[in-house]
């Protein structure tokens, strides 16, 4: 199977050629995707051995599957863990995020009274199972109050204020997804650590798109999509767990076989599962290797500064995300003073074939944007004079 990524040039003044990584992507029609921060195609590497290890199950299935594929995964890990900075014998593959923050939200043992701390900020999905706990066990939740242009300090204060003696668990996200405000949780993991506190960082967002190191933050839990910044296919996730963390962690699915090693949190727990979905990992690796992750962070943080400067004059144009963070990345939220976000929305959509994402949580709302590093300057060119178009016709000018 082709399974090798291809081998990226370099220009004359010795950058990474972006062209040529737009040429390893699928073309994106009829829209210009603009929310990569939901779903990013995978590249053409990616695509390719995925169909090739679907035809390859076709051929015997019961043999090819478990025995042709899934002896692999074992040095998909071992990837993983590099970019990572963990052990591959804290990784279990499943299929998202949200089932890998179910691992740890149903998986940790709570008694009725003990406190967990969350913020409004954090994916819904982690919000929604928190509160089927407490629904159901009687457990406590307290938020953490703070804005999403609040400083790093002030974080860290809002969290620290929220936790008690009774608090047991901290539910953090690295990048928040509505805004791309990137949280200081290496600290936030520390002053959990200080007393005594469990920590799950969901970092659905921030993995292959930031440099991460998770040895560093030194979490019980991480929990990431390999489908957005990574581009592996649709259906694949990461779960890491604290070695130290994981025999005392109830896994979502009864294991298969009688285990108290990482594998019982892993995706195979399922039954039988689409194993052509994992033969997409590895390419994505190595693409993703090739490029290097810092370069991807740095081409993503320009990519986000340029279509934004661009759209600063536009009447009423206003960023509720961190510009001149130093960990700024593909994601920011915007809004136009008077003009209803789902209507720009709808208008880009059906006037111009660009797709942003409207997003609202409590009295935030507004414009999800995500360039992915396939797309060039002339994309985001052509976003913000469409963006530019149909305010003026909003103000009817």
């Amino acid at each position: 199977m082709n399974d090798i990524a291809p081998n990226l040039s370099k220009t004359a003044a010795g950058e990474l050629d972006w062209a040529q990584v737009r040429a390893s992507y699928p073309r994106q029609r009829p829209l210009l995707n603009l929310n990569n921060a939901a779903v990013s195609p995978p590249p053409l590497v990616v695509e390719q051995a995925v169909v090739d290890a679907y035809r390859f199950i076709g051929r015997n299935p019961d043999v090819n599957m478990w025995s042709g594929l899934d002896v692999k995964l074992p040095s998909i890990k071992r990837e993983l863990a590099e970019i990572a900075d963990c052990s591959a014998d804290e990784i279990a593959l499943n299929r998202n995020a949200t089932e890998g923050l179910s691992v740890a939200i149903f998986g940790i043992p709570l008694s009725p009274g003990d406190r967990v701390v969350v913020s409004k900020w954090d994916y819904p999905s982690a919000l929604g199972g928190w509160r089927q706990r407490q629904a159901r066990e009687n457990i406590e939740l307290e938020v953490a109050e703070f804005g999403l242009l609040s400083s790093d300090d002030e974080v860290v204060e809002a969290y620290a204020s929220a936790m008690q003696p009774s608090t047991r668990v901290l539910q953090l996200t690295h990048m928040i997804h509505w805004t791309g405000r990137v949280l200081p949780i290496g600290r936030l993991c520390a002053l959990a650590r200080e007393r005594g506190i469990v920590t799950i960082v969901d970092g659905a967002q921030s993995f292959a798109q930031l440099p991460i190191s998770v040895h560093a933050l030194r979490c019980d839990f991480f929990v990431t999509s390999l489908h957005k910044w990574l581009g592996a296919p649709v259906g694949n996730g990461m779960l890491i767990v604290d070695r130290g963390r994981i025999p005392q962690t109830w896994p979502l699915l009864a294991p298969f076989d009688r285990v108290d090693s990482i594998d019982k949190f892993d995706h195979w727990n399922l039954g039988t599962y689409n194993s052509a979905l994992q033969a997409g990992i590895e390419p994505a690796i190595r693409f993703h290797r090739e490029i290097g992750v810092s370069n991807i962070h740095a081409r993503l943080r320009a990519l986000t500064r340029y279509w934004v400067e661009r759209a600063a004059d536009i009447p009423g144009f206003t960023v509720h995300t961190p510009l001149d963070a130093e960990m700024l990345g593909a994601v920011t939220l915007f809004t136009i003073d008077g003009v209803d976000s789902r209507h720009i929305e709808c208008a880009l959509r059906d006037s111009y074939a660009i797709h942003v994402k409207y997003r609202q949580v409590g009295d935030l709302k507004g414009l999800r944007v995500s360039p992915h590093i396939y797309q060039t300057e002339s994309d985001l060119d052509r976003f913000v004079e469409s963006l530019r178009a149909v305010v003026r016709d909003a103000y009817g000018v």
